[in-house]
């Protein structure tokens, strides 16, 4: 439309034009109207303009601006001047305030023509605006002025030079010439948008409130839209929200967020967006300036639980902006700061309450500190601290703890039964009841009826997910008596689903990706385990319990993938992380691992005190086969890693004397004895592939594999061999690369005669030691390895034991 009336009067200048131009401010009508000048005036015409002149000639071009500011008188008179027919005239308007005399004028100048709109510019415009356009380049400034001409010019203007690959920021400079527009708006008007910018949008009811009572609101609105500052709906531009949140007066904000958020809270509506922005949280915590002691404090502290469960960081430091407006935040913003990962400020927090709280204040600032406790793997201190909070959230979990550090009669004494309790519970508190129920049950009853109850009570609290801070999750409870008991798909399940209601927030995601990586580890898919090491060293920083489990997960996939430098290079830390945990009934699985490892070092005298803690707990809780099972096992394997046979005999009698606890508890009996008989090499082949062939449907494929590739190792029968050598490589593939079509392949490229080779040089035998074994020269040996390096493509013999390992497992070298 602007181009076809250009082009009108550039062809024709003499010829009458009646036309009118509405659009709210900065789209662009006095640009059009200077044009429009030029153009009548290199044709040699009289132009009047942009306001309008007493009695202009009947000759004369009338080109006004902001007719929506002319006086009646004047519009009255331009309208009788434009009633000529020969009349060139041309007024732009803003569609605010739309006075009588104003529409009266635009219907007359109707008459000549359809209004000329100016809508928003097109990404070719915006690119004819910059010096160096791109297409991100232009969509973002398209997005930050909605195409406005008046805000794109502006922001081009000011935009330096970008570097390359710099995302592009919004400069002071661009956001300067609003402060002389706002100061130039009616005060209802500049109210009505700073009402917008504190997040009122359009609801009348909402900018009512910080409004004059006889306000016409809706007349407001469409005076806000026609400054071109609000959109038609009802959101600020981008560019001039910046603006008014740098460059409105913090006091008139702050008056604005007050009225807001005290109709808000008076219908029990969300105050989080109304003081977000007073915020500065990525940049520098803390309030804006002038925006601390501003009597928010209130809406400081209901912002703060509103934002607890979603971004506790965030709700702390609200919970801090509240106190810092005389309430008494506290203990809260130690909770916040606990549910965010700081552990060490949130401990700092919960000390300077416990020394001057109330009493309520005092129990939640307990509640908080023996998490903090449980986190860092003192379950003692916290149990202390839970007992004296308690609530029975806090007796729940209490209980728990003290089931672990092995108390059980102590811990029966907080479980209450469902029919005594003198409050109503909650969701978590049945679910820290039914936790603890769930923990009693593990050692005096059987592991079925255990992880049911602890299965509900990882259910009851899903819909808590990251609001509640927890010392522990039903899930990760479940999921280690479910490792231990070999139930190793209900273990997933558990901490997939914790996983995905962010259950215990940040906290606790650390707990639930490790113990999900201990899963994947004794299925024996160590290629996963390692690639989430990486999201496992990343994480929120390691806290006492979830560092020992970190380490002790490192040392174990070395071990299984046979990498010595990689497990004595993991050693130190692992030892640094037990030393500085107790022993309790949920580290059990990261001390057996370490165990196995210290016997493959030949440092048992490292873990032989911890292992004795571990001994005394289990006895003073009745020895339960739940927890004790998967321990004799692990202890097993380091006796025959230690090369004790008579340690090995006491864990396998161990073993089968515990047969009866359930099929787990069997197939773990079942595979010691026959391990018994590897080291003596009485083993049958057939029981050794049975044997491990129960260990690998019970997950532990890696465990089954190891069992059959030494036993092939250790007999001299080459049928023999051949089959516990292809039993052993089809539990591999079952537990770790059932589906790779490369692993396949690879296991294709090679005979059997190579297939046995390549295991034995796994095993750490020499050429002549194989030689012997197989009845062949070392030459032949040699010829093999060289056949086995060509066909995989392997440069080096590093390569070549790797790839060796990943198709045929790594039958761990025995003393």
């Amino acid at each position: 439309m602007t181009t076809s009336v250009l082009a009108r009067v550039t062809a024709d200048p003499a010829a009458p034009l009646h036309a009118c131009v509405g659009a709210p401010g900065g789209h662009g009508k006095t640009a059009l109207l200077r044009q429009l000048t030029d153009a009548y005036r290199s044709a040699g015409a009289s132009v009047a303009g942009p306001w309008p002149p007493r009695h202009p000639a009947a000759d004369q071009v009338l080109l006004i601006d902001d007719a929506h500011l002319l006086t009646p008188q004047q519009l009255d008179e331009l309208r009788e001047h434009a009633e000529r027919p020969d009349a060139r005239i041309v007024v732009a308007h803003r569609p605010w305030p739309r006075r009588p005399e104003l529409l009266r004028l635009i219907e007359v100048l109707r008459r000549g023509g359809p209004a000329i709109t100016l809508p928003a510019l097109t990404p070719a415009q915006v690119a004819e605006h910059l010096s160096a356009p791109t297409d991100e380049l232009v969509a973002w400034v398209i997005a930050q002025t909605s195409g406005i001409a008046r805000y794109v010019t502006r922001l081009a203007d000011a935009l330096p030079p970008a570097g390359p690959g710099s995302p592009p920021h919004v400069p002071v400079a661009a956001l300067a010439p609003f402060a002389a527009e706002f100061d130039e708006l009616d005060a209802s008007v500049r109210t009505l948008l700073l009402a917008v910018e504190a997040g009122a949008g359009l609801s009348f009811d909402l900018v009512a409130a910080v409004l004059d009572h006889d306000a016409n609101v809706a007349e407001l609105v469409d005076a806000g839209r026609a400054t071109g500052m609000l959109a038609a709906d009802g959101t600020l531009v981008p560019l001039a929200r910046r603006a008014i949140a740098a460059l409105a007066p913090i006091s008139q904000r702050i008056d604005v967020r007050q009225r807001l958020a005290a109709l808000q809270m008076a219908r029990g509506g969300p105050v989080l967006p109304l003081v977000r922005p007073l915020l500065r949280v990525a940049a520098a915590p803390g309030l804006v300036p002038g925006a601390a002691g501003s009597g928010l404090g209130h809406v400081y502290e209901a912002a703060g639980e509103e934002a607890l469960g979603d971004d506790p960081a965030l709700a702390a430091e609200l919970f801090a902006a509240a106190a810092g407006a005389g309430r008494t935040t506290a203990s809260r913003r130690a909770l916040a700061t606990a549910l965010a990962g700081d552990l060490d400020h949130a401990s700092r927090l919960t000390d300077q309450v416990l020394a001057a709280g109330t009493p309520e204040q005092r129990a939640e600032a307990a509640y908080v500190a023996a998490t903090v406790l449980a986190h860092r793997g003192q379950t003692a201190q916290a149990v202390r601290l839970h007992e004296w909070a308690g609530t029975d959230v806090a007796n729940g979990f209490a209980a728990v703890g003290l089931i672990a550090v092995g108390r059980l009669a102590d811990a029966q004494r907080l479980i209450r039964p469902d029919d005594t309790t003198g409050r109503p519970p909650t969701s978590l508190s049945a679910a820290a009841t039914l936790m603890a129920r769930g923990t009693a049950e593990s050692v005096t009853g059987s592991p079925a009826t255990a992880l049911s109850s602890l299965v509900q009570a990882a259910t009851l609290i899903d819909p808590v997910g990251p609001a509640a801070l927890l010392p522990d999750s039903p899930a990760a409870a479940g999921a280690l008596l479910a490792l231990h008991c070999t139930e190793l798909d209900v273990a997933d399940t558990l901490l997939t689903r914790a996983e995905h209601r962010s259950t215990g927030g940040a906290l606790l995601a650390t707990r639930h990706h490790l113990l999900r990586s201990w899963v994947l580890l004794l299925r024996g898919r160590l290629a996963e385990v390692e690639q989430r090491l990486p999201a496992t060293a990343e994480a929120t920083a390691a806290q006492g319990r979830d560092d020992l489990f970190a380490a002790a997960l490192r040392v174990a996939l070395a071990r299984r993938n046979g990498d010595l430098v990689g497990l004595r290079s993991a050693w130190p830390d692992a030892c640094q992380a037990l030393i500085g945990q107790p022993v309790e009934l949920f580290n059990l699985l990261p001390l057996g691992e370490l165990a196995v490892a210290a016997a493959r070092l030949g440092e048992l005298h490292r873990v032989a005190g911890h292992l004795a803690d571990a001994d005394r707990l289990l006895a003073e809780l009745g020895d339960p086969p739940a927890w004790t099972v998967l321990l004799h096992w692990y202890r097993l394997q380091a006796a025959i890693l230690a090369d004790d046979q008579q340690t090995a005999r006491r864990y396998a009698a161990l073993l089968d004397g515990g047969r009866s606890a359930g099929p787990y508890a069997a197939a773990f009996a079942d595979a010691a004895a026959v391990w018994l008989e590897v080291l003596t090499g009485q083993a049958d082949p057939e029981a050794v592939v049975a044997a491990s062939r129960t260990l690998s449907l019970a997950g532990l494929t890696w465990d089954a594999a190891r069992l059959a590739g030494q036993a092939a190792i250790r007999t001299s029968d080459r049928k023999a061999m051949a089959l516990l050598l292809d039993s052993a490589r089809a539990m591999q593939d079952r537990g770790t690369r059932a589906d790779s079509p490369a692993v396949t392949t690879g296991q294709q490229l090679l005979s059997a005669r190579e297939r046995e080779v390549g295991a034995l040089v796994l095993a750490g035998m020499t050429y002549k030691q194989i030689a012997d074994r197989l009845y062949l020269s070392a030459k032949t040996v040699e010829h093999h390895m060289a056949r086995i390096r060509q066909r995989l493509g392997c440069a080096d013999r590093h390569e070549l034991l790797s790839r060796l390992r990943e198709l045929l497992g790594d039958p761990e070298a025995t003393p």
